[in-house]
Order: structure tokens, then sequence, then C-alpha cells
């Protein structure tokens, strides 16, 4: 049976003037699967990312997501399309509530107009209450029950991460990408944000992309890793795999990490 891959990336090159930052990668996203994107800093996972989500415009290649060629569209499409995203660092909207950042997901999800804002029409108030609601699930879901009115500025670090992920969720995503989504945690808040993720992908049937650099959490929550090396991938399978490829051990993992 053919694979249904939610992404089809084809020879994906981004130049900065002499720099290759994605190296002619090709790579693919089966649909539901938990994949997580690895490797030394400085090559190009977030570049990749950027490229995904209409940030960058490539230099060359295809990106084919559900079908549809987004290449060229501008975020706001691809958003519309289904991929949500959180960043490597935090961008939330600190002077907002958590409720008000979610409410910001999830504007592209609502029809209200401008003529509709303006004249506060009934249809445009259940549409306005409706979404609030569905933000306070989603930061229930996210385990914020009590933080709905709290400032984001003011939250912990780690419910912070969690609120990048309502918001991403609020834009009723298909594919989630997660840029480095455990960085500053301690290790229980990893292990907590690991299972979360496993959650959401079987509660709401996402895709999720992730880089990571907790071998801990990617072995533990991926099901195939993709590895790239100054722009170009240079190994992908399954964790078992990745750990055992000796190209990835030199490049990245180290002896004592894949051990």
């Amino acid at each position: 049976m053919a694979v249904d891959n939610l992404v089809e990336v084809t020879k994906l090159r981004k130049e900065f003037g002499g720099l290759v930052a994605t190296d002619d990668v090709d790579f693919t996203i089966p649909r539901g699967r938990i994949v997580a994107l690895i490797g030394p800093n400085g090559a190009g996972k977030t570049t990749f990312f950027n490229q995904l989500t209409g940030v960058y415009k490539p230099t060359s290649g295809s990106i084919v997501f559900d079908g549809t060629e987004v290449v060229n569209m501008p975020p706001h499409a691809i958003t519309a399309l289904g991929i949500g995203r959180t960043f490597q660092n935090i961008r939330l909207f600190s002077q907002m509530s958590a409720v008000e950042n979610v409410l910001v997901g999830m504007h592209c999800r609502l029809h209200t107009g401008i003529v509709g804002s303006i004249l506060r029409t009934r249809k445009v108030k259940r549409e306005e209450r409706e979404a609030r609601d569905r933000a306070r699930e989603l930061l229930t879901y996210s385990g914020l029950p009590r933080r709905h009115d709290d400032r984001a500025g003011n939250l912990p670090y780690g419910d912070q991460r969690r609120l990048e992920v309502a918001r991403a969720l609020g834009t009723d995503p298909k594919l989630l990408l997660l840029d480095e989504p455990t960085a500053g945690m301690n290790p229980q808040e990893s292990a907590e944000f690991t299972a979360f993720v496993r959650r959401v992908r079987d509660d709401k049937g996402l895709t999720v992309l992730l880089i990571e650099h907790d071998m801990k959490v990617v072995m533990g929550v991926s099901e195939r890793i993709t590895v790239l090396e100054y722009g170009a991938k240079i190994a992908e399978g399954s964790p078992a795999e990745i750990q055992a490829d000796e190209r990835v051990i030199e490049a990245y993992l180290g002896k004592g990490a894949a051990a």
C-alpha cells in the first residue's frame, strides 16, 4: 500500500548570498506520524521550517502540502491550509491574556468581516463568544486550566510553551510544527511535554514535525527521524536506525548519545 504523505518536499534549496542553508533536500511526512528533524546548530532546520510556513521563499524546489503546492504562497494562506507552528524563541503577545493569545491563532478560522466588526451584529457576537469558549477549551486541554486570564508574560516558562501549542492548535492545523519545544525545560517537564505531544497526535489526528536537541525526547516520541548537516540530508529512518548510523554518530550524536 502506498504511503499517504501529508507533505512532499522535493529538491528544496535555500541560498542566502553564498550560503546554502538547505541543500536540495527531499523530505516527506506521512500523514498521522510524529517525525523529528535533527542536526547540529546551523544545519538548516529552522530555515526548513520557515520555508514550509512561507516565511522564506525557497531558491528552488517544491513543497506540496496535502496536495497543494505552497511555494510562493504567503504565510497566512499556508496557515489557513492547515499548518500551525511554535517558535524556537517563544513569540507570545506578552501583554495579552492566555485566552487572547489563542484567539489570535483562531483568527484565520473566524468569518467576521470588517462590516460585521463595526456593526457588532448578533452573529458576530455569537461567533466571538463561541471562539472564546473554544480558546478556553484549548488552554485546558494544553494543561493550563487555571491560567486562562493570566497575562502571557507572567506565565512560567513551561506554561508559555504550552500556550504556544494551544495557540497553534487554535489555527485548526493538519500539521503541527514544533521548533525546539522542550528547550529550557527540566527532565520532568520534558517528559510531560513529550507525552502531551503524543496525546495531541492521537486525540486530534494531527501530523507532527518537531525540531529538538534533547535526544531522549526525540527517541521517545518520534516514529521517523531525518538528520540534516550543513543544509543537506545525511540520514533518515527509525530511531533505532538513526542511533546506529555511523555518519549521524560522527556528525551529531556522539558515541555516548548513540549508546
